[in-house]
C-alpha cells in the first residue's frame, strides 16, 4: 500500500498549487516549491508555497477513508486507507481545536462523530476489573465469586429453576372436552 494524506487548502492556494503542477517543469517561477514541514510534536507546521508561509495543522478524521487508483478506467485498486487530514490555514485563521477533525471530508459527514457515533459509555474501573476478573475465572473453569455490594455480600445468581410443565390449554379451558366454536352449535340438529 502507498502512503497518502489528503491536503485541504484555502482556495487562492489550491489555484496557484494547480498551476503550479499544470505548468511544464521547464518554467522557473517562485511558485515553483512547495515544502510542509512539522514540529517536533507532528500536530502543528507549515506549509511554504514559493515565498508564502501558511500554518498547517495534522487531525484525525471522524472515520477511515479508503483510496482507490485505476490504471483502465474499469478496475478499482485499493491504494491506502487514510485516517489523517492536513489542513493548512491563512493567516488570521484561528487553529483547530483539538486533535480530531469534527468534520468529515463531505457535508453529509458534518459533525460526525456527534452524529453517527455512539458516545463512550461511562464505566466505573473497580466494576470493570471485577467483570474481567470473574471472566477469567469463569474461563479456567471456576465460579464467580461473592463480592460485597453496597454494605451486602451478595452471592452469585443461582442456576434458574425449571418450571413444571405446562398444562395444555384445551384441558384447561374445556375440561378435556374438544374447543368448540358458535358455527359448530348451528350445524347440530336442535333436540326437541
Amino acid at each position: 500500500m502507498e502512503e497518502q494524506f489528503i491536503l485541504r487548502v484555502p482556495p487562492s492556494v489550491s489555484e496557484r498549487i494547480e498551476r503550479l503542477l499544470n505548468e511544464s517543469s521547464s518554467s522557473s517561477s517562485e511558485d515553483a516549491s512547495l515544502d510542509l514541514s512539522f514540529t517536533e510534536d507532528g500536530r502543528t507546521g507549515t506549509f511554504l508555497i514559493g515565498n508564502e508561509k501558511f500554518s498547517a495543522s495534522l487531525l484525525d478524521l471522524p472515520c477511515v477513508v479508503e483510496s482507490y487508483k485505476t490504471y483502465d478506467d474499469n478496475v478499482l485498486i485499493k491504494t491506502a486507507d487514510v485516517g489523517q487530514i492536513i489542513m493548512v490555514r491563512e493567516e488570521g485563521d484561528p487553529p483547530p481545536e483539538g486533535i480530531e477533525c469534527k468534520h468529515g471530508l463531505t457535508p453529509p459527514m458534518r459533525d460526525a462523530r456527534k452524529r453517527r457515533f455512539r458516545r463512550e459509555p461511562d464505566l466505573n474501573p473497580e466494576l470493570v476489573q471485577r467483570v474481567e476478573k470473574d471472566l477469567l475465572n469463569i474461563m479456567s473453569g471456576g465460579t464467580v465469586e461473592n463480592h460485597i455490594h453496597g454494605g451486602e455480600k451478595v452471592k452469585a445468581n443461582p442456576a434458574p429453576v425449571r418450571k413444571p410443565d405446562a398444562i395444555p390449554v384445551e384441558a384447561a379451558v374445556n375440561n378435556g372436552e374438544a374447543e368448540r366454536s358458535d358455527s359448530d352449535d348451528s350445524l347440530e340438529p336442535e333436540e326437541n
